[in-house]
Parts: structure tokens; C-alpha cells; sequence
């Protein structure tokens, strides 16, 4: 809603003589200055503020005033300061100076994205009020005004502050009959999930969901065996009173939001869970103020249907992002395929919750394997999807009314685009279930994409305040007032035209602003003419011009304004009355987009199979795990794209026989590579992928592991070391027989003997205790002795070649066990003095050579390095120097003759052989 242009101005952005209104509409009768309190009491203006403030205390209150948003007192001080903006202040309030700064309506997104990405949260105070209206009060009337929306990390429906590629949930944790339960929802798509979760679990549940805001009891931060799993989420945190999840409470709101008597149908929830759930919904509610989004039925999490990965492994194995925070390297960067936004949400949202149940697996492969079979299907689908709009996140926001014309048409393109993916489907003989399923909830919007069609004009404003976004011919009402209003205008210019002939007045020109509406101006010098034509009422002096109106141009001014009104009133009765014809087919719509999402994420993973030369997997439910000719999809795609080599392929069968590996060799001969690539390889086979192989037959991984890297946790004062011990301990810990556990350099970062102790204990542990399924590389040689008394252990290495004295590492994973490191090579290739490799080798050779305690007295009286250096160093600290050096300075070249430079030359030769 417009404001009138005598608001309070802020340094951060010029003054004006006139601010226009949102809106188009007529000036508020408030005096925005008077904001600013008189010391010692407060406007009626300030004490609005004040009260809408004291209501929202835990946000910063965007406050409209015309078309900026003004912030306040402590407010405006931490924007300023998030934002880097200029904080100004004006006035004071009692006797404190008010602070104040403030962002553009219109720009207003990008601060807000800002903010939220900061863990602010941002009340949104618009003027609810037409100012008409407040003008009937009195002049100092003020508009009235309340918070519309409560903008938090979890909340957000704009394009602008999302990413299109990704979820956003609102999560909420809550205790009940002793147990946990967590529910989340995505606001922006309806997607609406539940889970029962055990507190040692809540970290990895939290890791594979990564929502933008977490709402739990005060009471559970309290306990520590909850406080301990949240250490990685204390950011997005945001604490309720207890007495909001009361599991009762939240069961009624339930009901009454699905209109059932009971929840019995949507499933067998914990009263935990059902504690979540309706928190949620009251929260919602709360900052939509009463609104809430289209919300699928509420689905259920079983324990043990997803394949758990804990924080750390999802890190280590850079599934989403990389370990430096970038997408680009990732496992889903290497793999994504997709061409619409719901498609890549689809595919991320698989890739954090790979199914443990083999027949859903297997319903999936069937999916993409007719797609890879059928190249012209599946181009043919890629082609129409990429025409395809994001509709789910478009219907969000039209059902809580924050949407606008486009996202009307964008339903309109959209559905258009599932109807002619429905017609391709349906055209197919044998297709898998999954697919058949697609086709039938995509569903046939006819009639509601011609109405759309109909309705809509081809250019589209964003706000449907800005109007004209009905289609000529749509609504003759509507028709009839546009020519009016558009006749009315062309007849200011002809009056304008007339003005000027009858007074001689070539510089008469009819204006317009928000404050006059439309006013004939003329300069100061040709001002007297006008004011002896009787036609002319004088309105406005200036220093430069002299405005004027008339009665003609009044009355044609009220035409207009009436036939712009009008015409605007009616667009947007029909925007309404589109909206509702949306609604009643939101749930078709949602089911729609789904399928959409379905198929881009099927084809998108055809796409990268027979691009990538990948194979279909087999998942079991059993305990094997033989992968032939296995890759790591990440370096490979990054090889390629460079060109420089093939990637070197590899076997690994941890069948029963042998399910602990132990892989020795040196570094840089692709040891991490090779755990990597197998614990990848799982992942993308049970999101019903295929695979990086030649073949791979996979027994359900129902948890993942992986302990690969090294990295401090300085914030909670841990070293690099005792970050491996934590992570490893969990392994040992939680690892069933069913889990993959990958390891790589256990016990490094300590003494020898300690991390050789540790690393023993830790490979009879996994063989002994957990059963589990393993990958152990270390460079402790020691460990291969275990493989005389631990049957299910097998030695492999990574092979390496010497040739004329360099080290060609392969690559190649063979069985048996490494004989050395080769560690001074690599080191060697990294780069250190010639000098300081020398030296190493030596060592090295001592130390082999001898016993361990003779060989380190030794090195210690003998230290040649520090000794020649010692030699050399002058009394006064400077080194002196060698004679070599001093026969070098004297030398002047200019001034011997070619004799003289040839024994030169033989002198210096020979100090060098002595030196």
C-alpha cells in the first residue's frame, strides 16, 4: 500500500520530491515524519510500531512505509550492520535516539535472502488498510498495519531466496512416552514426512535432511544425550516453549487440517512423532498468520527403509557438496542429469535416503533401464521437461496467496507439458510399473490449462497489483473499462494540445503525480498568461514552474481514476477466482508434479548411464558385495573432461569369505580413491542407479560408514586425532552385519606403536564383533598378520612399479601386501629439497638396517644437515662463505682477457671438486 512522499528519509538512498506509491493508490492521511516521537512521548504512529514490535521481538519488523521498508531502534542497527547498509537516526524516543534504516519494496528479496542466510528472522508489516479509509478517521489517522508473514529459514516459498536444485524443511524434533520423534516439511512444495528417531541417530537424520530450521522443546536441550547430537545444528535451532508439542494438542490439529476423525489412515504414528507433526503445523500457521500451504498426507519414515549415513561420511564422501563447500565436485554434481528443478530436488532427496528395500530398488531399475534401452523415449521426454516449469513450487505459493500471475501461467505451461508426456507414456507398449504409474498421476488438465490460456495475456506482470494480466476478449466488463480508461488518457493528450494552442503556451504540458494527480504545469515565465485565462485554478508555485487545473481536467481525471480502478478491482476478482479453480485441484496438480519430478529424475539417470557406460546393478537381500570393473564416477567425469587419462578400474568382492579387506600401498597409488568409489557405488545402486562397473552384485547396505580424511573440530576443541577416535568409535559402535564400513589410515595421528595398537584392535573388531563388510587401508605393514588368524581378512594392494628409479603407481588393487611406502618418493614429488630427501634415504636405510633404539642414538649424534650448516654460520650468526664463493666475487669479466677466463674457469672448477 502506498504511503505519502513526506515519510522519513534514510541515508540509505536520495531524497525525492515524489515516491510512488505500490500500488497506485492514494496518499495515506498519516504524516510518515511523525514517526519520529517529540522527546518525552510517543506519535500514534510510533505507537503502532512500538506495539507491532513488542509482538514480534524475536525478528527484525520490516515496516512499510510507501514503497520501502523502514527498520527501527536495535533493529536497524543489526540490519544495517548484516546488510551494509547506512544506519542513520532521527528524532528521539525517550530521549534515546532512534536509529533507523531501510530497503526498496522491490528489492526486498535480495536483502531478505541475505538476512535468512544470517539466522535472522523477518516479521513483514505491510499496511492492511486502504488510506481512503484511514482518511475518514481524521487526517492524523494512521493506515493500520499488522504483520502479514514471519519470514524464517524454514518458511521460505520465493524463487528468489531458494534454490531451485534443492529442499528446504522446516523440521521439528519433539520427546513423548519416552521417545523421539521428527517431522518435516518443505512449505514450498507440500512435501509433509514423520519419523520415529533414537537419540544416538538423531545426528545422521539431521545430516541426511539439512533443514533450514529445526524447532524443538526447550526441555530437550536440556538432556544431554540430545544436546551432544545437536553440536552441528545449533545454528538453525530454534527453541519452542515445551507446552507448544503437546502430543494431544497437535493430534486434534492434525485431524481437523485432513478432516478425519483419526490418523489410523495415514498410518501407525508415536505420539513423539504425532508431537512433531502438529508443532509444525502450528508454526506454519503462526508465520503465514493463519495460512497454510497444500500439505500432502502426512508419510511415514519406517526404522531401517533407508540406508543411514552419518554426518561424517556424507562429508567424506563429498556427496552434495565438497569438503572446501562447493557442488561442483560432488557426487550429485558428477551425476545429475536433470532438467527441471523438481527432477534435481527428486534426485538429491534419493541421494540422502538410498532405500534398503530390494523390490522398490528393483522398480526403479526398471524404470531406468527401459529408458536406457529406448534412446528416442527418453529424448523425446528430456525435450518436453525442459519446457516444463517448477509447478510444485508455483501451486505453494498461489495457495498461500503469495503468488502472482506468472506462477498461473507457469501452472498452465506446465500441465500442458504432463499432458503431452501423458500422450508420449501412453503410446508405449510394456512399460515398467513405475512409469505407468507416472502417466496416470500426471493426469489430464485440459480444461484447466485452455481456461488458463484464455484468461491470461501473453506478457505478464510479476505483482497482480500492477494489473494487466487478463487477456483482451477474456471478460467483456474488463474490455469495456480498458477502452474507456485508454480513451481517456488519449484524451488528455488531446487536451493537453488544445490548452497549449488557446494560450500561446508551447511549454504547457499536463503531469501527473501521486500528491495533484493530473495537474497542468507551464514555467514560471509563461505562468501570468495562465493566470489571466479564467479556464486556469492555480494549485502549486515553484521556483522553476507554476502548476494549474481546471474542471474539464478534474472531471477527466475522476474517468480515468475510476476505469483504472475498476478495471484493477476486476482483475483481480478474476485472479481470485483463477486461484480457486487452482485450488480445487491442488491435490491433481501436486500429483502431477510429482510424476514430472518422477520422470525427469528417471530419465536424467538413463541419461547419465549411457552417457557414462554404466551398468545395472543387482540388490540383494543378502551380504554380498562383488563389484567388477568398478570406477569412482567423480574422477573419472573429472579425467575425461580434462582428457589427460583413463581411469583404472577395479575389482572388490566382499563376499562372506572374505568382507574385510585390508589394502596396503603408498600414497598417491589411489588407496582413498578405491574406498571411495565402492562406497559410492552402493549408494547410487540402492537409489535404483546404475552403476560406475562392468557388473556389481550388492547385498543391502543398511548403514554406511566412512572414516577417510583428516580435519580438526577446533570449536569444540578437538584435535585432528581425537576427531578420528570419535568417528571411529561410532563406527565400532553402531556397524552391523549388514553396514559397509570404509577406513583409511586409522591410528595415524599419534605415536607408532599407539596407532598401530589402535589400528590392530580396530581390524579384530570389525572382523570379530561388528561382521560387517570392510575396506581397511593403512600403511601400518604390520596389520597383514592378522590375516593367519582372522579368516574373513584379506591382504590387497595397490601395485606399484619401480623402473629406473621412479615409481609408476598403477593403480590397480591386486591381492597380496605392500613391501614398502614409498614414501620418500611422494615426498619427493611434493617437492622437498634434494637435500632433505638425501638425508631421508639415509635414515631410512639406517633404520632398516639396524636395531631401533642403536639407529636412533646414532642419527642423534649424527645430524649432517644441521652440523654442515652449524660449520659454516659465523660468530655473529651470518654464514661464512666458501671459497667458491669468494672466487666468484672477485671475478670481473669485463676486464679479463680470453686467457685469463679459461684459467678462471679451470680455478673455479677445481674449488668446486673440493668443496
Amino acid at each position: 500500500m502506498g504511503i505519502r512522499d513526506s515519510e522519513p528519509m534514510s541515508l540509505t538512498r536520495p531524497p525525492r520530491d515524489h515516491r510512488e506509491p505500490a500500488g497506485g493508490e492514494p496518499d495515506a492521511p498519516e504524516d510518515p515524519a511523525a514517526l519520529i516521537a517529540a522527546e518525552g512521548g510517543a506519535t500514534p504512529l510510533m505507537a503502532q510500531y512500538l506495539a507491532i514490535k513488542a509482538q514480534n521481538r524475536d525478528c527484525l519488523l520490516f515496516y512499510r512505509m510507501g514503497d520501502f521498508y523502514e527498520l527501527f531502534f536495535e533493529d536497524a542497527v543489526r540490519a544495517s550492520a548484516a546488510l551494509d547498509i547506512a544506519l542513520t537516526k532521527r528524532g528521539k524516543h525517550d530521549g534515546q535516539d532512534i536509529a533507523m534504516c531501510g530497503v526498496p519494496v522491490h528489492a526486498a528479496d535480495a536483502y531478505l535472502a541475505r538476512l535468512i542466510r544470517q539466522g535472522f528472522k523477518v516479521a513483514v508489516c505491510e499496511q492492511i488498510e486502504d488510506p481512503a479509509e484511514a482518511k475518514k478517521r481524521g487526517y492524523k489517522a494512521v493506515v493500520k498495519r499488522d504483520v502479514v508473514r514471519v519470514v524464517t529459514p524454514g518458511t521460505l516459498t520465493e524463487d528468489t531466496l531458494l534454490d531451485a536444485r534443492r529442499h528446504n524443511y522446516l523440521a521439528a524434533l519433539a520427546d513423548a512416552a519416552g521417545g523421539l520423534g521428527l517431522a518435516w516439511l518443505d512449505i514450498s512444495t507440500g512435501d509433509f514426512q514423520l519419523q520415529p528417531v533414537e537419540p544416538r541417530d538423531l545426528a545422521a537424520v539431521l545430516a541426511r535432511l539439512s533443514p533450514g530450521e529445526l524447532l524443538l522443546p526447550e526441555r530437550l536441550l536440556a538432556q544431554g544425550p540430545v544436546r551432544d547430537q545437536l553440536g552441528d545444528w545449533t545454528s538453525i535451532l530454534s527453541p519452542l516453549p515445551s507446552s507448544r508439542f503437546d502430543s494431544e494438542a497437535a493430534r486434534r490439529r492434525l485431524e481437523a487440517l485432513y478432516g478425519v476423525k483419526a490418523l489410523d489412515a495415514f498410518g501407525s504414528f508415536e505420539r513423539a512423532e504425532i508431537a512433531a507433526a502438529g508443532t509444525l503445523i502450528d508454526y506454519v500457521q503462526l508465520t503465514q498468520r493463519g495460512k497454510l500451504p497444500r500439505l500432502s498426507t502426512p508419510r511415514r519414515l519406517a526404522r531401517g527403509t533407508v540406508m543411514e549415513i552419518d554426518a561424517a561420511t556424507r562429508r567424506n564422501l563429498e556427496l552434495t557438496e565438497t569438503l572446501s563447500g562447493q557442488r561442483e565436485g560432488s557426487l550429485i554434481a558428477a551425476i545429475d542429469r536433470s532438467v527441471t528443478g523438481a527432477g534435481a530436488r527428486a534426485l538429491a532427496a534419493a541421494l540422502a535416503a538410498p532405500s534398503t528395500e530390494p523390490a522398490i530398488i528393483a522398480a526403479r531399475l526398471d524404470m531406468v533401464e527401459r529408458l536406457v534401452a529406448d534412446g528416442h523415449l527418453r529424448d523425446d521426454l528430456r525435450a518436453l521437461l525442459r519446457r516444463a516449469p517448477d509447478i510444485e513450487r508455483a501451486l505453494s505459493r498461489l495457495i498461500l496467496g503469495r503468488g502472482g500471475p506468472r506462477d498461473l501461467a507457469a501452472l498452465k505451461a506446465g500441465l500442458a507439458v504432463a499432458g503431452e508426456i501423458r500422450a508420449l507414456l501412453n503410446r508405449e507398449t510394456d512399460l515398467p510399473a513405475g512409469l505407468a504409474a507416472a502417466a496416470r498421476h500426471l493426469g489430464d488438465h485440459g480444461g484447466l490449462v485452455q481456461l488458463l490460456t484464455q484468461a491470461l495475456a501473453a506478457e505478464l506482470p510479476i505483482l497482480i497489483r500492477d494489473g494487466g494480466f487478463i487477456a483482451a476478449g477474456y471478460h467483456a466488463e474488463l474490455d469495456e473499462l480498458r477502452t474507456l480508461r485508454d480513451h481517456s488518457r488519449r484524451l488528455i493528450l488531446d487536451l493537453e494540445t488544445r490548452y497549449r494552442n488557446e494560450t500561446a503556451t508551447p511549454s504547457l504540458k499536463i503531469r501527473h503525480n501521486n500528491v495533484l494527480g493530473y495537474f497542468v504545469e507551464t514555467t514560471a515565465t509563461h505562468a501570468d498568461k495562465i493566470k489571466e485565462n479564467g479556464l486556469f485554478i492555480h494549485r502549486q508555485s515553484m521556483a522553476s514552474a507554476m502548476r494549474f487545473t481546471t474542471v474539464e481536467l478534474g472531471e477527466l481525471e475522476r474517468k480515468i481514476a475510476s476505469a483504472a480502478d475498476k478495471s484493477l478491482a476486476i482483475e483481480l476478482q478474476l485472479f481470485e477466482a483463477l486461484v480457486e479453480k487452482v485450488r480445487g485441484a491442488g491435490d491433481a496438480i501436486a500429483d502431477a508434479a510429482r510424476a514430472l519430478a518422477l520422470t525427469d529424475l528417471t530419465a536424467g539417470l538413463a541419461a547419465l548411464a549411457s552417457e557414462r557406460g554404466y551398468c545395472r546393478p543387482v540388490v540383494l537381500e543378502d551380504q554380498s558385495f562383488a563389484i567388477e570393473g568398478g570406477r569412482h564416477p567423480v574422477v573419472e567425469a573429472a579425467l575425461e573432461a580434462k582428457g589427460d587419462t583413463r581411469f583404472v578400474p577395479n575389482d572388490c568382492d566382499l563376499g562372506p569369505e572374505r568382507r574385510l579387506w585390508l589394502l596396503t600401498g603408498p600414497n598417491m597409488a589411489g588407496k582413498s580413491t578405491f574406498l571411495r568409489q565402492n562406497a559410492l557405488i552402493a549408494i547410487l545402486a540402492q537409489i535404483g542407479s546404475f552403476v560406475p562397473a562392468a557388473q556389481a552384485r550388492i547385498g543391502v547396505v543398511d548403514r554406511l560408514f566412512s572414516r577417510v580424511g583428516a580435519a580438526d573440530d577446533l570449536a569444540r576443541g578437538r584435535s585432528t586425532f581425537m576427531v578420528e577416535m570419535v568417528e571411529t568409535a561410532a563406527i565400532l559402535n553402531q556397524a552391523g552385519p549388514k553396514a559397509l564400513v570404509i577406513l583409511d589410515e586409522i591410528g595415524r595421528g599419534t605415536a607408532t606403536f599407539d596407532g598401530l595398537s589402535i589400528a590392530w584392535a580396530t581390524v579384530e573388531h570389525l572382523h570379530e564383533v561388528n561382521r560387517c563388510r570392510a575396506l581397511f587401508a593403512t600403511h601400518y605393514h604390520e596389520l597383514t598378520s592378522l590375516a593367519a588368524k582372522l579368516p574373513a581378512l584379506a591382504p590387497y594392494t595397490m601395485r606399484v612399479k619401480e623402473w629406473q628409479g621412479e615409481v609408476v603407481f598403477l593403480h590397480e588393487v591386486a591381492p597380496g601386501a605392500a613391501d614398502r611406502s614409498y614414501g620418500i618418493h611422494v615426498a619427493k614429488l611434493a617437492g622437498l629439497p634434494a637435500a632433505a630427501v638425501a638425508r631421508a634415504e639415509a635414515v631410512l636405510t639406517l633404520l632398516e638396517q639396524g636395531q631401533q633404539a642403536g639407529a636412533l642414538a646414532k642419527l642423534a649424534d649424527d645430524l649432517p644437515l644441521f652440523s654442515a650448516a652449524a660449520a659454516r654460520a659465523a660468530p655473529g650468526g651470518l654464514a661464512e662463505p666458501r671459497p667458491l664463493d669468494s672466487a666468484l666475487a672477485e671475478l670481473h669479466p669485463d676486464e679479463i682477457t680470453p686467457k685469463e677466463a679459461l684459467e678462471a674457469l679451470y680455478r673455479l672448477k677445481a674449488l668446486l671438486a673440493s668443496s
